[in-house]
């Protein structure tokens, strides 16, 4: 029998919803802050009619923007529609960056080597004055940039009236200056330029000398006559960025370090010239002669004059340790303008000075405030910080022994004109410099051989930086005793999270704040727990930031908290001191985490001083690092290569010989050259620029900066590897290599004493644990 034909049921849609508009779908512009969906599920965007919204509102908009297509379907909630800058900074959400647009002035068109330099609203300006007519600027501006052409009859449109058709930025600013320019170069005489020129409307605004000039100065000459003075460059400053009086907020909370609820932070806050005078030195500009400085000063609070008492506080200045401080009394004030120097009688605040007389205190930066100023109520500037890491170093010393004293006090001179360059002597005693890249450390030499110190110099061969770190958690527990036998302390040592490392390095962890803030940022943040995040004690080996921590792991069983307390700071100084010179060749250590795992204090406070705590943390400190896997880190440059396509195999082939590797390459668009992005050990670096242009016949150029640390493969402490001299080493055996070689410069023994640093007891367990006699 056949089946009856089962009839097929219509399909059922989801009903829509009633407050929805009848409309076909259309792509919504996105608004500037997203919130959930409508609490109904039905419906699929965002219900006009809606009583409550999930997130919270923001501030109401002083100025609500309408949306930019009004037929589109737009939520009329104040929480979906777009909304200004005022309202989203309210909210607590980010603004958009900043945007610049030569119409509107903020961006200007310059060349200095002709002496031009102009905004579209000054060349309207210009054009209007030429031809004697009466328009408006800003409206003329806005035709003279993007899709705008101009009619024979002089009516502009957004549409090319034919192809082809110049826009009116290229006929009505590029053409007149193409025309001058081939005036300028290839008239025949003296005669045909005067008359181009009147016809130019600028005759007589070129002197009748300059006609005889070479081409080169005759051209900017005639340029900059024809395009006037550049006052483009100061309306443009004075439109578009802020007065000191409105970015004082920004920058009181950027640079300062103290309370801005006291009469110097209201002061600086105000812009207030009768306020506390408070100044940053930015800078130090030397003089003429290239034997004192000026301090290039910004004035945050008060007036400056000359003749003036000071105060001037270094970097190292704070309430507890006032030793870094200085009474000074001002010399005299000059504006900064290029090579030239225009004496003032005073600089408020807000401005910029050169003050002179003050150098003497000053060895990079330093805050000047009134004589009279107390330490609670002022603070330092924070100290500046520069983009590049000074990784490279060369030790130097004279050629002539006697001439010391004049190279001390050279290369003294150089770090102050340097703010990048870093210098200090070994144990061993030569003088080093450290900086940021070769051709750094190049120009830093020739200064002090020509303006600073005028005296010839040995260089040694250039070096790097290494750091020191562990691999893994210690093998057992170290133990110390003071040198009189009545205290003792235990570490372990394993690695610190490179998060918090970073952190740490960048000032962010609150170390100096409250033990509950101090927890709560460790445990929101880095996932510690909350036993382990009350038991930091402090960070190395730097005051309040490094890339190394110690612990308070003791257990109230183990050691008595109190007494431990007492000599805390004892053990956070030896802390700080071997992290800042580690035991494989004193270098520094990074990312290392120390835990105090037990400690025996003596009760009498005379057995207990910092002389017999301080090094016995170190040691301890050292025993616990060498017994979790040590390893060498070395700095690693980020290499941005630029070459035409028939060089990238040769960038290779100079990268895969100095152990780099290029990470990213892809051509750049409207040209035949490839950018190639790259990393490179530093230590490999010297020489790099000048082999990459050996192979690529010069077509090859690069540019250097620190990236990062990377571990240094091998063994340090591997006694096996035989080193053979003046052979290059195997990958794996370059730990071994590099550290033998940094101790034997430093003069240090050739390899790591381990009777140095471990009691008999810790050499006892040790041997069991390897197994050795």
């Amino acid at each position: 029998r056949a089946r009856p034909r089962r009839l097929r049921q219509p399909r059922r849609r989801r009903p829509r919803c009633r407050h929805r508009a009848r409309r076909p779908r259309r792509r919504r512009r996105r608004a500037a802050v997203r919130h959930a969906r409508c609490p109904r599920r039905r419906c699929r965007r965002h219900c006009p009619r809606r009583r409550s919204c999930r997130r919270p509102r923001p501030s109401p908009c002083p100025r609500p923007r309408q949306p930019a297509h009004p037929r589109r379907h737009v939520c009329p909630c104040p929480q979906h529609r777009p909304v200004c800058r005022a309202a989203l900074r309210a909210s607590g959400a980010r603004p958009p960056a900043p945007q610049v647009d030569p119409r509107d002035g903020s961006v200007l068109f310059s060349a200095a080597v002709y002496g031009v330099c102009f905004s579209l609203e000054s060349f309207g300006a210009l054009y209007a004055a030429q031809h004697s007519l009466v328009l408006d600027e800003a409206a003329f501006a806005r035709r003279l940039w993007g899709d705008a052409w101009r009619l024979p009859s002089g009516v502009f449109v957004g549409k090319a009236p034919k192809a082809g058709a110049p826009r009116t930025f290229v006929e009505l600013v590029l053409a007149p200056l193409y025309k001058l320019a081939a005036l300028a170069l290839s008239a025949p005489d003296a005669d045909s330029l005067r008359a181009g020129l009147h016809a130019a409307g600028v005759g007589g605004q070129v002197d009748e000398l300059a006609l005889a000039y070479d081409p080169k100065p005759l051209l900017r000459a005639v340029l900059s006559a024809f395009v006037g003075p550049p006052t483009a460059f100061a309306d443009a400053c004075a439109r578009h960025l802020p007065s000191p009086e409105a970015a004082a907020p920004a920058k009181v909370a950027a640079v300062y370090t103290g309370d801005q609820a006291t009469a110097a932070g209201a002061g600086m806050l105000a812009c207030d010239p009768a306020g506390p005078l408070v100044a940053c030195v930015a800078k130090l500009v030397h003089e003429q002669t290239c034997e004192r400085f000026d301090c290039l000063v910004r004035v945050l609070s008060g007036t400056l004059t000359p003749g003036m008492a000071v105060r001037v506080l270094g970097e190292g200045y704070c309430a507890e340790d006032e030793e870094d401080s200085a009474q000074r009394t001002v010399g005299e004030l000059f504006l900064l303008q290029g090579r030239y120097r225009l004496p003032i009688t005073s600089a408020p605040a807000g401005s910029w000075c050169l003050a002179s007389g003050l150098d003497g205190s000053v060895l990079k930066s330093a805050t000047i405030v009134d004589a009279h100023a107390a330490a609670p109520d002022i603070a330092i500037c924070r100290p500046l910080r520069v983009a590049a890491r000074s990784v490279l170093k060369v030790a130097i010393e004279p050629l002539r022994p006697s001439e010391l004293p004049k190279m001390i006090d050279g290369v003294r001179k150089l770090c102050k004109a340097y703010p990048a360059l870093q210098s200090h002597v070994e144990e061993s005693g030569e003088h080093v410099l450290l900086g940021t890249a070769e051709l750094f450390l190049d120009c830093a030499l020739h200064d002090l051989r020509v303006l600073y110190a005028k005296i010839e110099l040995k260089v040694a061969d250039p070096a790097v930086c290494f750091c020191e770190t562990v691999a893994d958690t210690s093998a057992l527990r170290c133990s110390a005793r003071t040198p009189n036998g009545k205290n003792g302390l235990a570490m372990i040592a394993e690695p610190l999270e490179p998060l918090l490392a970073a952190h740490a390095e960048e000032g962010k962890v609150p170390l100096g704040g409250s033990k509950a803030e101090l927890a709560a940022y460790l445990k929101t943040t880095h996932g510690w727990d909350a036993l382990a995040a009350r038991s930091l004690w402090a960070l190395g080996p730097g005051g309040s930031t490094g890339c190394n921590a110690l612990l308070d792991d003791c257990l109230p069983s183990e050691a008595d908290k109190g007494l431990l307390g007492l000599v805390r700071e004892h053990i956070v100084q030896g802390f700080r001191w071997g992290t800042r010179e580690g035991p494989l060749c004193d270098e520094p250590m990074r990312n290392v985490k120390l835990k105090l795992v037990g400690a025996q204090i003596c009760a009498e406070p005379i057995h207990r001083g910092g002389g017999q705590l301080i090094p016995t943390a170190r040691r301890v400190a050292y025993s616990a690092f060498l017994t979790a896997s040590p390893r060498l880190l070395e700095p690693i440059l980020a290499v941005e290569l630029t070459a035409p396509a028939d060089c990238v195999p040769a960038v290779y082939t100079v990268l895969a010989r100095r152990r780099g590797h290029v990470v990213s390459d892809a051509p750049r668009a409207g040209t035949p050259l490839y950018v190639m992005r790259a990393f490179l050990p530093a230590i490999d670096s010297f020489g790099f620029e000048t082999d990459l242009r050996a192979h690529t016949q010069g077509q090859a150029m690069c540019v250097c900066v620190f990236d990062h640390w990377d571990t240094v493969p091998g063994d340090p402490l591997d006694r096996s590897i035989v080193l053979r001299p003046l052979e290059p080493q195997p990958v794996p055996h370059l730990a071994r290599e590099f550290m033998v070689k940094t101790r034997r410069r430093k003069g240090l023994s050739a390899d790591v004493s381990v009777h140095k640093f471990f009691d008999e007891d810790t050499l006892s367990r040790l041997a069991q644990l390897t197994g050795a006699p």
